[in-house]
This record gives structure tokens, sequence and C-alpha cells, in this order.
């Protein structure tokens, strides 16, 4: 006979969990089924930790709205919270005259976004900021910040859990079915379980898991990017980007609590999961950073991790928003899917948790 269980999170990730705490704060029974033995071992603990302000997306989309939603959702929690964190600021910068125009785009989009303090800085004023980096122009954003992510995520559970919620790690999905009565059956190799609301933040797994339920779900495409350490005296002071790329925002700095940098992702589209750092791109890689930071030494830098990006758009596609698709998508009662929640992913966490109770509450 199958357990029966309210609710059912498929994934503890940073955005799985934010999920769970939601609802189990609403007064739901909620259960998190985690393939791994232990929270956020995927792409929440493969990114660059930053909380970012909104300024790349699309006027209207849900990166956008659920970017600057999260974004003072996030810093609110973290000081009720005490999870670690710090409003740096980041500076995207020009590095010829050509980029300009970017810039100005990026802060016209992030108005649009309600995205209202960012300020133009002279060449002048950049190397006042940041006397390591070369740059004809930047933008400065001073609301951008970084987070434990771990922390983070730790704060989450511990919620989701003094609610009454739970989570069952080394359990993996092998299905999901519709069985009537509005309610779905979740398969794992030890046990069925009877829910009415399925939550699929599976991450890079998503779309895969459910396709025998929902054969439209989207492909999965997977972007690898490498994280290089600096040694050494740290030259930077906060985040600062390159004008984006495609798939990803460049090969940027970025700066843990602790003062120490790191420099990427790069992006490198692959045909399957596979956190390998693989250094043969290399060269390409120093080559990126030394646009905007000539003094760059080779030699301090050193290999750190490699984070992949669950996107549902391909190499030559236009850059997918995010999908949160419930019932009124896909006509199955119950269930929520969360499609290619890359970044700004962890900054829109809560927001999204809000999203989906809505949908869960219908």
């Amino acid at each position: 006979m199958a357990e029966r269980v309210e609710c059912i999170v498929i994934g503890a990730g940073v955005v799985g969990l934010a999920c769970a705490r939601r609802l189990a704060a609403a007064g739901r029974e909620v259960l998190v089924l985690e393939r791994h033995d232990l929270i956020g071992s995927e792409t929440s603990s493969r990114n660059s930790e930053v909380i970012h302000a909104g300024i790349y997306y699309p006027t209207g989309s849900l990166k956008a709205k659920l970017c600057v939603a999260g974004k003072h959702q996030l810093y609110e929690y973290c000081a009720e919270h005490q999870v670690p964190h710090r409003r740096c600021g980041k500076i995207i910068v020009a590095t010829h005259a050509g980029q300009r125009a970017a810039l100005e785009v990026y802060q016209r989009q992030a108005e649009a976004n309600g995205v209202t303090d960012l300020s133009w800085l002279s060449q002048a004023q950049v190397q006042a900021l940041e006397p390591a980096v070369a740059a004809v122009a930047g933008l400065l954003s001073p609301s951008t910040g970084i987070i434990d992510s771990h922390a983070y995520m730790l704060s989450l559970q511990g919620e989701l859990e003094q609610h009454g919620g739970m989570i069952a790690f080394n359990t993996p999905v092998a299905g999901v079915t519709s069985i009537g009565n509005a309610k779905l059956a979740v398969t794992t190799p030890e046990m069925r379980l009877e829910a009415s609301c399925v939550v699929n933040s599976a991450g890079l797994s998503a779309p895969d898991l459910i396709r025998s339920l929902v054969p439209q779900a989207p492909a999965a495409h997977y972007a690898r990017g490498r994280y290089y350490a600096y040694s050494g005296k740290q030259p930077f002071s906060r985040l600062v980007y390159p004008v984006a790329e495609t798939g990803g925002l460049g090969v940027h700095v970025t700066i843990d609590l602790a003062g120490q940098i790191k420099f990427g992702p790069d992006v490198e589209w692959i045909d399957s999961v596979n956190y390998e750092f693989d250094e043969s791109r290399r060269d390409e890689f120093v080559a990126a950073i030394r646009q905007y930071y000539p003094a760059v030494q080779p030699e301090r830098l050193h290999p750190s991790y490699v984070g992949i990006r669950p996107k549902i758009s391909g190499r030559d596609e236009n850059v997918a928003d995010f999908r949160i698709d419930a019932r009124e998508t896909h006509g199955v009662p119950g269930l929520i899917n969360l499609f290619g929640i890359e970044s700004p992913g962890l900054t829109a966490s809560l927001a999204i948790a809000d999203v989906v109770m809505e949908y869960a509450s219908q």
C-alpha cells in the first residue's frame, strides 16, 4: 500500500528547499526527496553565490520579476535569520569604446525592470573604485551582493523541519504518474508515495524526470562553467563583470565572504552532466580575464570547481526564461514543474517559492 503525503518536493537544492519551506510554513505536510546524501549538492553549490540586482533580463520575464522581488526578500531573510551576506556591489565594465552602448542598454533594461540604483562610471571613477581594472566606462550596481549559499540552505532546511517537513536523502525518483482523483504517484526504488501536490525542482534532471508524464517538457541543455581561485594578494574589493556573452554573464570576478576571489565561469556546451575540470581552455580563460585585468598572473590561477547551468535553450537559441508550469500548461492536476532555473535562481528562490505556493493553493 502506498504511503500518502500532501506535498512532495523533488530536489533539495536552494529552490526546492525554499519551496518546501514555504509550503510547510503554510501548514502543508511536506516531504522532500533528494537523490544525494546532502542538500544543494549540484547547481546550488556550484555557482557564484551572487545576489543579483535584476539588470539583464527581458522586461516582464519571470527572471526579471522574480529576481527583483527575490533580491529584496533574500536580503530581508538573511538579516532576519543571520545568514552571512554582504552588499559588496558590482561594476559592469566596458573594456573598449564599442562596449559603451552595451552598458547603456543594461542601464535602460535595469530601469525597465525596476532597478533604479545603477550609476554610470567614467574611466577615472572605475579606476578610483577598482585600480586593477582596465575599462573605459562602467556601471555600478550597489544592490548586488554575495551570500553564503550553504548557510542559506541550512537555514531553509531548519525552517522546513521546524514546520514539520522532512527530507529523505539518498532517495532518487524513478517516476511520477497521475492516478486520478487529482492525485499523483511518485515512485522511488524503496517506496511508492501518493500526493496531491508534486513540485518538480530537480534542476538539471527536471525535464527528463517528468517527460513520461509530460511529453511536451522542454529539452535539457547543459552549459558547463569552470571557476579558478586566485592565490596571493587579492586585487578587487567588488564584483567585476565584463559585458555578457552568449550563454552566461562572462568570466567575472566573484568575492567570497572571506575576501578571497575567484574568476568564472566560462561557457562550454556539453551533451551530458560531467563535472570534470578540463584545463584545455585555460589560455582562453586567461585571455578573457586579461581584457579587464591586464595584470592577471596566470600562475596564481588554480582550479576550484565546475558548475553546470540547467538550461532549456541550446547553444544557438535565444536564452529561455524560467518556466514554472502548472496544470494550465500541462493539464496534470497537482503537478508544478520548475524548468530552466539557472541564474538568477538563487536570488529569486524565495519569490519562486511564492509562485509555487500560489499554484499549490489553486
